[in-house]
């Protein structure tokens, strides 16, 4: 079972640190007679190219070609595209086909604008305009070729490329709603949690304000996620330090996230109200998750290290990895110890957590091997527009399993009672416990059915019977305790 997850980890860590949102405005200083500037970019239908140069001092009897060359690309970034453009402005043989090419020679003399794919002169204040719309949604690679016929100077050329939308790209864009969406799920889902939580505020279990944590973090990654987006929308432009400030939340939440799982499985707050030394691991763990992903994150983003260098990649999935494997191990252990212990209503829940993660793991796998087989082991990418989904899925994932353990760990009347009722192997204490959990969820309480069997039923005729019959010895242990029950008596006492 370790390499598979393993495998999935590294895979869905993979798909998930790649997402970053495209800029759409461009600034390069240009040598002349040197190589021509290369981008590729994914637009809508109508969406605008603009350009202007500008350079810096005016050259006498100095003709500059301008060489523009628009492909639209059939399939998703491919790898000869690059290649067969600087054929194309080289004037060497090409095959790529449906290009558009212009070529127009200007003076150099202050700002040089492409309006309509032609070159003008005219003052920065009448605004730009379009140098090229686009007639179909696509996935286009452009370039622009710089050349003079005398000496060599320096040119600054600004592009940029806008929507009716704005500037984000045909692939960004859909995020911006979805993170918008996601803001308000989470704002939603805080109030609920924090109205359920003021109702029962005597009885709130420490698991329950990790859950409350979580949900405060969601909610802030995805309003820095949805800032972010709506800044570049409207300006075009990343912003480095908002990026590495939402990448970081980001890895707060998901740091959280897994420690939460992580004390569930060990069964803090129902089944053990103490992690005692085990504690310290899970903080020791979540503390060393999140800075790899802090790691990770700030090398990707500051591009200190190429997208593909492992350095940080490599040891983040390998913890994950392994803590996948503690949150299963430490949940099958307490499903053992219930099972043993006939603890019915306790074993259901943690069923139901059970049943959850299954199916979460489940579905990343289907998931992954779509992502897998339609847009990596592919020669040409045609359905480029659901690459947004990649990022998407694993949020609405994390989402579903959150909203799960709410529901299961939500706070209601007598939860500290139930969460620390000894865990009997048989008797009427078992009753006793579902007794309370029927009142704790809100279901009719069931009161105890008394006998006949003989004439001390009730509790007074019992203690009575052993105070007359059983004599007192201060030298007998104490056969029926052990250490649980005396934790679980030590929290009762705390909470009286």
């Amino acid at each position: 079972m370790k390499p598979l997850y393993k495998f999935v980890v590294f895979s869905v860590l993979f798909i998930y640190i790649n997402a970053m949102p495209d800029e759409a405005k461009w600034d390069y200083s240009v040598k002349t007679n040197s190589k021509p500037i290369f981008l590729e970019h994914n637009v809508f239908k109508g969406a605008r190219m603009y350009i202007r140069l500008n350079c810096d001092r005016e050259i006498p009897d100095s003709k500059l070609t301008v060489t523009l060359i628009i492909l639209q690309s059939p399939c998703w970034l491919p790898d000869d595209t690059f290649l067969e453009l600087d054929n194309i402005i080289s004037n060497k043989p090409s095959k790529v086909p449906k290009v558009l090419h212009t070529v127009q020679e200007h003076s150099c003399n202050g700002d040089i604008f492409i309006d309509d794919l032609t070159i003008s002169n005219r003052t920065t204040g009448e605004g730009m305009h379009p140098s090229y719309e686009f007639k179909r949604d696509g996935v286009y690679v452009f370039g622009l070729g710089l050349t003079t016929n005398g000496s060599s100077f320096i040119i600054n050329a600004h592009l940029e490329i806008k929507s009716d939308y704005g500037y984000l790209s045909a692939v960004d864009w859909p995020l911006l709603p979805f993170y918008g969406g996601m803001c308000v799920y989470y704002i939603i889902l805080g109030l609920v949690w924090l109205v359920v939580s003021f109702l029962q505020w005597r009885d709130l279990l420490r698991v329950q304000f990790w859950i409350a944590g979580v949900i405060l973090l969601g909610m802030l990654e995805k309003a820095t996620f949805y800032a972010e987006y709506h800044s570049i929308n409207n300006t075009g432009i990343r912003i480095q330090g908002a990026i590495i400030f939402a990448e970081w939340v980001s890895c707060a939440k998901r740091t959280l996230a897994r420690m939460l799982v992580i004390v569930i499985s060990l069964g803090f707050g129902i089944v053990k109200p103490r992690l005692g030394s085990t504690l310290h691991r899970v903080v020791g763990v979540g503390v060393l998750y999140f800075l790899l992903a802090a790691s990770e994150s700030y090398l990707r983003i500051t591009k200190v290290k190429y997208r593909d260098d492992l350095i940080a990649t490599v040891p983040l999935a390998v913890l994950d990895s392994a803590i996948c494997w503690w949150i299963f191990s430490a949940l099958f252990a307490t499903r053992r110890t219930l099972r043993l212990r006939t603890n019915e209503t306790k074993l259901s829940l943690y069923r139901h957590f059970t049943n959850t993660l299954i199916f979460s793991v489940i579905a990343s796998i289907i998931f992954m091997v779509y992502c897998f087989k339609v847009h990596r082991f592919t020669a040409c990418l045609t359905v480029w527009k659901n690459i947004w989904l990649e990022t998407a899925f694993w949020h609405i994932l994390f989402s579903c399993i959150l909203l799960i353990i709410m529901i299961l760990w939500r706070p209601t009347n007598n939860n500290q009672r139930y969460a620390f009722v000894p865990l009997l192997d048989t008797g009427d204490e078992n009753d006793e416990e579902e007794q309370l959990v029927s009142d704790a969820y809100g279901v009719k309480v069931r009161m105890h059915k008394q006998t006949s069997r003989s004439p001390r039923n009730s509790e007074d005729d019992d203690l009575k019977w052993l105070e007359e019959n059983i004599k007192t010895d201060p030298t007998l242990p104490i056969l029926d305790s052990d250490e649980e029950l005396v934790n679980t008596r030590f929290e009762l006492s705390k909470m009286q």
